[in-house]
């Protein structure tokens, strides 16, 4: 079996990510979004779409009810009000098998549940870093539907701010924003082919002046929208990426199906990992120092040149940066440099024995 394989473009349903802070315009133009694609969808596929789904956990589904159901009178609009997080991943079964379109608004919402479940079931006030992998782990439940599902997925979430140490004048290190992201678990806005922030902007320069809506693409896989921004945007704003979507076609994202279990013994932990990692490394060390077990000067060059010719560096610190396996590779070079200079110094002693008994 071969992994590589002819390319061919499979991305065949919109994943678009819309975050900003609160009243910039995230759930109308979502809205737009979805009405200008279902009926684009009519259009194209030349078949009458399924229902648009709304997850909805801020009521804004109750203010555009009206719409919609003008709109959508050939195929109707059903509409979740849940926070749950077990609930979001139920829903994104249920808009596949039976929505054309699923907005998402707030990914937020579902992301801060999911987290304060974990610490009421837990009995905890604070998250520590042994919690993370557990909660990211659940969280990709959804993720991997996200990107793998078949169905367009329109996502609104809140604006979270970037945070870096940077030194400043007198190298002291001070914390500085340098962004904003989804505020969601951490990858969350990647996993999207189409990026947007939204912000209030106020057009020139004087009080009087209006405010409009303003969408900036962060990311546009496609790169045909990337950096660009529309004010009072609207579903022709990002046709130019929907259009290039496989629309119609197959969808695959990623082979969800294989994975790396057989690489693991059953019990394997981390912990035992890194007993087993000590233990290569304290044979290096007695094996190098073996073959050269003097103090002087001359065995410490000839131990370092050999952990050079084993191990491409000649120190140890870096060798400890090695893997499990490069060490259990090098082990066995060690071995095999061992009965070379067994084998040589055998020779040179029968060659001085020889030598003796001719004389």
């Amino acid at each position: 079996m071969t992994l590589l394989k002819p390319a061919k473009f499979e991305a065949a349903f919109l994943k678009m990510a819309i975050y900003g802070l609160t009243g910039v315009g995230k759930t109308y133009t979502s809205i737009l979004i979805a009405m200008g694609l279902w009926h684009y969808l009519k259009e194209r596929l030349k078949v009458k779409p399924k229902p648009i789904a709304f997850s909805d956990t801020e009521t804004g589904s109750d203010f555009v009810f009206d719409r919609f159901k003008k709109e959508l009178t050939e195929t109707g609009f059903v509409v979740s009000k849940t926070r749950a997080f077990k609930d979001l991943v139920e829903i994104a079964n249920e808009a596949e098998k039976n929505c054309s379109i699923w907005i998402i608004d707030s990914i937020t919402h579902f992301w801060n549940e999911m987290i304060q479940s974990y610490m009421e079931k837990h009995e905890i006030k604070r998250l520590s870093l042994n919690h993370w992998p557990a909660l990211k782990q659940t969280w990709r439940d959804f993720s991997d539907r996200y990107i793998n599902n078949n169905v367009h997925i329109i996502m609104c979430g809140r604006s979270a701010d970037i945070w870096e140490e940077v030194p400043d004048q007198e190298d002291i290190l001070e914390l500085k924003k340098r962004g904003t992201k989804l505020k969601a678990e951490g990858e969350m806005g990647h996993e999207s082919n189409l990026l947007v922030e939204m912000e209030l902007h106020r057009v020139g320069p004087r009080v009087a002046d209006k405010w409009v809506h303003r969408a900036w693409v962060n990311k546009d896989k496609r790169d045909i929208l990337n950096f660009q921004f529309f004010d009072e945007p609207t579903f022709k704003s990002f046709l130019p990426h929907i259009a290039k979507l496989n629309i119609g076609g197959k969808h695959r994202a990623l082979d969800l199906k294989r994975t790396s279990k057989d690489m693991f013994e059953r019990g394997d932990s981390g912990y035992q990992r890194i007993r087993m990692k000590k233990g290569l490394l304290d044979r290096v060390k007695i094996e190098i120092e073996g073959i050269y077990p003097g103090r002087d000067a001359k065995s410490i060059q000839d131990r370092r040149e050999l952990s050079k010719k084993i191990f491409g560096t000649p120190s140890f610190e870096q060798v400890e940066l090695l893997g499990i396996d490069k060490l259990s590779i090098g082990l066995t070079d060690i071995e095999e440099f061992k009965k070379e200079i067994t084998v040589k110094k055998n020779k040179e002693k029968e060659n001085g024995e020889t030598k003796e008994t001719k004389k």
